[in-house]
């Protein structure tokens, strides 16, 4: 079965990098286009092996762009179209239809109440959206929140497939010499409690409550930022405003392993920052999923957050290791203070974290292809 990926950008992100690690599960022949921004996450897709085009789009209404996707998706002759993050689901559908391809698949990464990949909803953007969504055949959401917000919306419930993120478990397992390294890589005193959070850093994120309730707690009260973005320049001023500029680390992008992608000077992979870290904390009040969390859950942290679909999805008995926080910041230093005179020697991952495994989720997601692109059965074999 041939598939081609159309993708918004490929910086490092959580919808990019799930990309990635989703194609190599997939016993697909896949090829990606990115719209614009081929950057760091294209790097390793392309070290994987698989073909990566840069569509070179200047803007959103860079038309210009729309012939030169047909082009490339009748080139292929491509079985399934397979479209990713809301610019590309919309030029992406359009341009399959064009090019004759009716096999069309989207992913809902990032859609919450009231934003959509950082931008607000507005009536126009709900009504764009739909109007593209209508030239598919499948909208995949990757959790039951997500779904039941595009059902709000007006698409149809047998248009909607749930198909979870996922990742690799043993990947984040617990390193301790991993822990030590990188805690002296980041200069990190001995006996820091340290406090992560990890994500694009963003207004919707709300790091802001994490670095308010660490001006509330000991000295000995570290906070790892994992990401980067439009808040850093004014995260970092508030850090400085709180006093506690000398208690935060901003360690920028982090991908999930060390080959195949760099990511700047010196960032550890993202597995050794968690074991570095003894709490994994997300203020943010709206989130899609919430992969993060899961990775940290994984690396065996406690984990606290305002909304997380991806453990709230869980039964109840299987939440072990993860908490809700209001998204305050007393709420945030209370509950991390609680933490704070508790941190085992050893961790281990709870057994839910195995309901989110990447090959879980690729063999879903080969059902969805199947049921829009009936042909051989495939069976997914992970590498």
């Amino acid at each position: 079965m041939r598939v081609l990926h159309i993708i918004t950008g490929l910086g490092v992100g959580g919808a990019e990098q799930q990309l990635r690690l989703m194609l190599r599960h997939l016993p697909t022949d896949s090829d990606v286009v990115a719209l614009t921004n081929a950057g760091t996450v294209a790097q390793g897709i392309a070290a994987d092996g698989i073909r990566v085009t840069d569509l070179g789009m200047s803007d959103n209404r860079d038309v210009a762009a729309l012939p030169r996707l047909v082009r490339i998706i009748r080139a292929g002759r491509y079985d399934v179209v397979h479209t990713h993050l809301y610019r590309a689901c919309l030029y992406g559908r359009i341009a399959a239809r064009l090019a004759g391809v009716r096999a069309v698949v989207a992913t809902e990464h990032s859609l919450g109440d009231s934003q959509m990949e950082g931008r607000p909803l507005t009536a126009g953007v709900r009504a764009l959206y739909l109007a593209g969504e209508r030239l598919g055949r499948v909208t995949v959401a990757v959790s039951p929140a997500v779904g039941a917000r595009l059902h709000r919306w007006g698409v149809p419930r047998q248009r909607i497939r749930v198909v979870p993120n996922g990742i690799e478990v043993e990947r984040f397992r617990f390193d301790p010499a991993s822990r030590a390294r990188t805690r002296q890589h980041l200069q990190l005193p001995a006996g820091a409690f340290v406090v992560g959070g990890v994500g694009r850093l963003a207004a919707g994120k709300r790091f802001d409550v994490l670095l308010r309730a660490a001006a509330q707690l000991p000295d000995d009260v570290v906070v790892v930022l994992v990401g980067s973005g439009p808040e850093e320049p004014e995260l970092r001023r508030l850090a400085h405003r709180l006093g506690i500029d000398g208690r935060v680390r901003f360690v920028g992008e982090s991908t999930h392993e060390d080959s195949g992608a760099v990511t700047g000077d010196d960032v550890p992979d993202l597995p050794s920052l968690l074991s570095a870290m003894d709490a994994l904390a997300s203020p943010s009040p709206e989130e899609a999923f919430g992969l993060a969390l899961v990775e940290g859950l994984a690396s065996g942290l406690p984990v606290l957050y305002a909304s997380c679909p991806a453990v709230e999805g869980l039964d109840a008995a299987d939440r072990s290791g993860a908490a809700y926080c209001p998204s305050d910041p007393d709420s945030f230093a209370r509950a991390l203070h609680g933490l704070r005179g508790d941190v085992p020697p050893h961790r281990e991952a709870p057994a839910a974290v195995r309901h989110y495994s990447i090959s879980r989720s690729a063999g879903q997601l080969m059902d969805v292809y199947a049921s829009v692109a009936p042909g051989p059965t495939l069976e997914v074999t992970p590498r």
